[in-house]
């Protein structure tokens, strides 16, 4: 099918009225007003719909103006396909300096450092970052999925990633404190 056809705009469409449409489209079809609904699936799938068009339409028009990946933006496309091959090929290192010799933080910058971070560990930073992603691109799955797929892991997250109002700092106080009681019944000394 047409992208154009599907977005709702004709050909000859400027770039704002593309993202105009894109966005209006998003917000009519995005996941969180389909909870609990039965058409669910279906606003799942006419939102990739909507993603496919819109790449399509962007990528076309990037490579015809001669720009490089999605329109007038400061980075290429092929920039976070170098980021996406390193991160594959375990090279962190590499990835991240691509990454940050890149002007433009767009959702993908966001997702990529994200996974950067996941990778090594660091999964509050990571949730921060995917969550910023899936925020700028709310209907990309890949976003949501990964984003998702990293709350779910049970014990990585350290206390301030779930929202249970305790920092590193004050945990290390309880810590400090437990050893002083444990040590405290255990001889006399104290």
């Amino acid at each position: 099918m047409n992208p154009y056809e599907i977005l709702g705009i004709s050909e000859n469409a400027s770039e704002e009225e593309i993202k105009e449409a894109y966005k209006e489209l998003v917000k009519k079809y995005h996941p969180d007003k389909y909870q609990n609904n039965p058409l669910a699936d279906l606003a799942e799938e006419k939102l990739q719909e909507i993603n496919e068009a819109y790449d399509t339409i962007m990528k076309q028009r990037g490579s015809s103006y001669g720009g490089s990946g999605y329109g007038n933006t400061s980075y290429s496309a092929s920039s976070y396909d170098q980021v996406r091959r390193n991160i594959d090929a375990g090279n962190l290192a590499g990835a991240e300096t691509i990454l940050n010799n890149t002007r433009d933080r767009s959702a993908e910058w966001y997702f990529l450092s994200g996974i950067i971070s996941m990778r090594k560990g660091w999964y509050d930073e990571a949730a921060v970052k995917l969550q910023t992603a899936c925020e700028m691109e709310p209907a990309n799955m890949e976003y949501r999925r990964h984003l998702a797929s990293l709350r779910q892991r049970p014990g990585q997250y350290q206390n301030t990633a779930m929202g249970r109002g305790f920092t590193s700092n004050e945990d290390m106080c309880c810590k400090a404190l437990q050893c002083y009681i444990c040590a405290d019944c255990c001889c006399d000394c104290f």
